[in-house]
């Protein structure tokens, strides 16, 4: 299913499956999975202008400013290859930034059409994180990413719960299970 102009936004804690859930439906749907902690991440290790901006707050676990997620979204979204859709992961974290969303896609004359939320127990987060093995994944860096979705990004399930948008999906059973049930939730036939 080639779903024109397609245009989604994943939510969840830090391990839910929103990453991995994202990439397959983007693949099946034909538009990018924008990954902002991807893209943070590659900044960083490129040793690029971003990446140097970036680094201490992501070593602290704490969320890089407004400001500066509007610059890199505001780019990304302008790109060619969103033109046709796209799916992000990791932005809006907050209802501030789900605020400049809107304007955004106000500027482009867009706007969401589903909001997926996948969630998971807090133990099954925390084992995920300390089993993938990257340096930034320490139990109490874990821990802190936890405290402040629930602080920042919790509030968002609201915000897009009272639009119509949103879309609630258990990450703590088996990825094609999850997968299933958000195609299923978006009413989308995909592959």
């Amino acid at each position: 299913m080639a779903d024109a102009k397609r245009r989604i936004v994943f939510l969840g804690p830090p391990n839910s499956g929103k990453g991995t859930q994202a990439e397959i439906l983007a693949k099946d749907l034909g538009i990018p999975a924008i990954s902002t902690g991807e893209m943070l991440r590659v900044a960083v290790a490129a040793g690029s202008s971003l990446g140097n901006r970036v680094q201490d707050v992501m070593n602290r676990g704490d969320l890089v400013n407004d400001g500066l997620m509007a610059e890199v979204i505001r780019d990304r979204l302008s790109q060619a290859d969103a033109a046709s859709g796209f799916l992000l992961d990791g932005y809006p974290r907050t209802t501030v930034q789900a605020a400049t969303l809107d304007e955004i896609l106000g500027e482009m004359r867009a706007e969401l059409d589903d909001v997926v939320l996948i969630d998971a127990p807090e133990e099954v987060l925390v084992a995920r994180a300390l089993g993938r093995g990257r340096a930034d994944d320490r139990e109490d860096v874990v821990h802190e990413r936890l405290r402040i979705y629930r602080e920042k990004t919790a509030p968002l399930i609201e915000f897009f719960e009272v639009k119509g948008l949103l879309r609630r999906i258990s990450g703590d059973q088996p990825i094609e299970e999850v997968s299933r049930q958000v195609k299923a939730s978006m009413g989308a036939t995909v592959g």
